[in-house]
């Protein structure tokens, strides 16, 4: 009999954790506060034992709001621990809530210290609900972290049937089960049944091997995001200056434009040493860097969403305070 691959499930909480009033609480779920830790989620999917040998790590069980920094370091260094404790392990899968799922799978791409497929997995419907799409997810996740297929790809995210790069995901819906998309460039591949599949590969760099080191990291420099909107004036750009950020990402009308008295908040702040970076909010597509941004010493955020760039420009900040190796990085990641 041909052993099972060995994959580990790390539990942070969100909706594939979570357990409504009923199989019909399918929206208010969360007001139980009732959430599995890893090994009762996979005593709740029994098939994935049929899928590989499976080692539940219990971390937070909590609603994917309160996940940032903290636990990305703190997820940083319990993939490494595992890795060192199972050196037959092929692949960990990390179950987490949707609304910042992109984000902790970004951070990850970009920070993370060993090379087996790490794969984020989450559910638009609680493990309690009819129709839940969590059992089939995880067991899609587990899939896709044991394929050979999966290596040196970065952070994958799988949800409904599909595969998707880290940084190039963003969810676009808030109930829909095709929620998780890529505008630009689309999926890396299916998995369809025992069958995992790839078509393309993202060309940016990502861990292991970035220069991000956040293990022994108290905090990451406070970056903020603007959100640029008709008659903006600069109010929320002064804010964050006062409040002590060292990077603010502009997330401007498309394609990279922001209304004049918030350009002139932007162009003060750059000139005070803030680091600046346009992104847009439009949701897709590169953001030019045009002789308007050189002139105001605003960087440009290629395609990266605000919050992505957001996590880039904060981790670049921590080794580096030098623009042109900053637009470096962002063309780099």
């Amino acid at each position: 009999m041909t052993a099972r691959p060995k994959v580990a499930f790390i539990g942070t909480g969100g909706t594939i954790s979570s357990l409504g009033r009923d199989s019909l609480d399918i929206l208010d779920y969360t007001a139980t506060g009732n959430r599995l830790e890893a090994q009762a989620i996979l005593d709740a999917v029994p098939e994935v034992r049929a899928v590989a040998e499976v080692v539940p790590v219990a971390f937070r069980a909590v609603p994917s709001p309160a996940i940032g920094f903290a636990e990305w370091r703190d997820l940083v260094k319990t993939c490494e621990r595992l890795a060192a404790e199972h050196p037959d392990l092929v692949g960990i899968v990390i179950g987490h809530g949707t609304a910042t799922l992109e984000e902790t799978a970004y951070a990850l791409s970009l920070t993370l210290t060993v090379d087996v497929p790490v794969v984020l997995v989450g559910s638009q419907r609680p493990m309690s609900a009819l129709s839940s799409d969590a059992g089939l997810n995880l067991v899609a996740a587990i899939r896709t972290a044991a394929s050979p297929h999966s290596r040196g790809r970065g952070v994958l995210v799988v949800l409904n049937d599909e595969i998707q790069a880290a940084r190039e995901v963003t969810k676009t819906s808030v109930a829909r089960l095709q929620t998780f998309r890529t505008p630009d460039f689309g999926v890396l591949g299916h998995v369809d049944g025992a069958s995992v599949q790839y078509y393309r590969r993202s060309e940016r760099s990502h861990a292991p091997g970035t220069p991000f080191d956040v293990r022994a990291l108290d905090a990451l420099p406070r970056v903020d995001v603007s959100y640029g909107y008709a008659d903006a004036d600069g109010t929320a750009v002064r804010a964050f200056r006062a409040a002590g950020a060292q990077g603010i990402v502009s997330a401007g009308l498309a394609p990279g434009m922001t209304p004049p008295r918030e350009a002139d908040a932007l162009e003060e702040a750059a000139a005070a040493g803030i680091v600046v970076v346009q992104s847009t909010r439009a949701g897709s597509g590169v953001v030019p860097l045009t002789t308007r941004l050189r002139e105001r010493g605003i960087l440009s955020a290629d395609n990266l969403t605000p919050q992505k760039a957001r996590i880039l420009l904060a981790l670049a900040l921590t080794v580096t305070r030098e623009p042109s190796e900053i637009a470096r990085i962002f063309a780099t990641y």
